[in-house]
């Protein structure tokens, strides 16, 4: 199971942060990724990482949020800086049941309930 914290409500330029938290024992580090989804919009892959902590971004967020993780505690984080209005919607937390990232949903197992992350101009 994964359960995600942090996200609210912040004005365009702020900054947010959220982690994800797996419970469970696996026998690898499984890929964690970030996907979103607004109102009205299918969801849309935003960031993963994979065991060996490669990391792969949508286009629109490299260089502003950060995805990093911690084995040891079996978490993932999604550091979110210079937001913008269009990063708005629910922010969900996924899983894998293998190390390689994927830009995919359909690839992971697992998800969070979701966390809504608010920018406002």
């Amino acid at each position: 199971q994964l359960a995600e914290s942090g996200g609210g409500s912040v004005q365009a330029g702020g900054s947010l942060g959220l982690t994800c938290t797996a419970t469970g024992r696996s026998s690898v580090n499984p890929a964690m990724a970030w996907f979103r989804q607004a109102p009205g919009q299918e969801r849309e892959f935003v960031a993963a990482i994979s065991g060996a902590e490669n990391i792969i971004y949508l286009d629109s967020v490299r260089g502003r949020f950060t995805i990093s993780r911690n084995n040891a505690k079996n978490t993932a984080y999604l550091q979110m800086n210079n937001l913008k209005p269009e990063d708005t919607a629910v922010y969900f937390c996924a899983a894998r049941t293998i190390e390689d990232a994927s830009y995919y949903d359909t690839s992971y197992a697992f998800w969070g309930q979701g966390t809504q992350v608010t920018v406002s101009s």
